[in-house]
């Protein structure tokens, strides 16, 4: 199970740095590395969070399909884009598919 607590507290640190900050590689690994440990808790997790938390881990969508290497995570992400039409994923999403095809 994904702690939420945690991705929160992430989440917020990043909303406070500015764009060329380099704690927000920092950020990002933790991230990147928090959704790559278990492919169904991460879908379970983005299927559930909120728009403005899918908007900032949608920062790290390629890093972590390059590791999970699944066609599910790119069908809940796309599925997302759906739901939040708002949200301007597909840039986000076509990154996450290529690196899943590499």
């Amino acid at each position: 199970m994904i702690d939420s607590e945690k991705i929160e507290n992430l989440i917020n640190e990043r909303k406070k740095l500015l764009p060329d900050d380099p704690r927000i590689s920092e950020i990002w690994d933790e991230l990147t590395q928090i959704f790559s440990e278990d492919e169904e808790n991460t879908i379970e997790y983005l299927n559930n969070c909120s728009e403005t938390q899918l908007e900032w881990i949608s920062e790290v969508f390629e890093d972590v399909s390059e590791n999970l290497q699944s066609e599910d995570f790119i069908d809940t992400l796309e599925k997302l884009q759906k739901k939040f039409p708002d949200l301007d994923l597909e840039m986000d999403i076509s990154y996450a598919k290529e690196a899943l095809e590499n």
